[in-house]
């Protein structure tokens, strides 16, 4: 059923969120075990395998590898780092919710998350092919589907005015910035205490 809507959302999103809005309300933990746990899955387990097998290129150049212990507590902390931003970011939603107007429960949002960051995920599987050029194009595209994902979404999901959706959908869209800041400057204070990837 979630992989119908995934492949329903990239050919006509508004009616498929039409078709998921009438769906019944799963519980947090339905919503984690059939949903995120696997997609949170794919970006740590592709980088984790391109990284150790196919090597690191920057340019195109000599390639670099990472060591397969080093890889394996990154991949371990993104794929955790995965599923509390999506618990955040649900978070936030529903707290923002009631100020334009909306009135759905945390479930929801955290379901409303999951759908619009799907992308994201799925653009992960360039990690087995860990060329950066390749990588940044696939996020990129992947980032612009999620945004028209979460702007068709909101006033739909939501059952609030498409005015109102825009404003949200502008807000979680900034929230959702803020976040990604905050996690690079997580990684860069884990990174100083010794953390950092270990080389072949």
């Amino acid at each position: 059923m979630f992989s119908n809507h995934m492949f329903g959302l990239l050919y006509d999103a508004p009616r498929e969120w039409r078709e998921i809005r009438r769906e019944p309300t799963e519980t947090i933990s339905q919503v984690y075990l059939r949903h995120a746990l696997l997609l949170a899955l794919i970006p740590p387990f592709a980088l984790f395998t391109g990284t150790t097998q196919m090597g690191w290129s920057l340019q195109g150049g000599d390639l670099t590898f990472l060591t397969t212990e080093s890889a394996a507590v990154i991949a371990v902390a993104f794929y955790f780092a995965l599923l509390l931003g999506l618990a955040l970011m649900s978070f936030f939603v529903f707290a923002m919710e009631h100020v334009f107007g909306a009135s759905v429960s945390y479930e929801r949002c955290l379901m409303l998350t999951i759908y619009t960051s799907s992308p994201m995920f799925l653009a992960g599987v360039a990690g087995f092919l860990p060329v950066l050029w390749l990588d940044v194009l696939v996020v990129m595209v992947a980032a612009a589907y999620s945004l028209y994902l979460l702007f068709t979404g909101v006033p739909v999901f939501m059952d609030i005015p498409e005015e109102r959706g825009m404003m949200f959908s502008f807000m979680v869209t900034t929230a959702g910035l803020c976040m990604l800041v905050g996690g690079m400057a997580i990684t860069v204070i884990l990174w100083g205490m010794g953390l950092a990837p270990d080389y072949l």
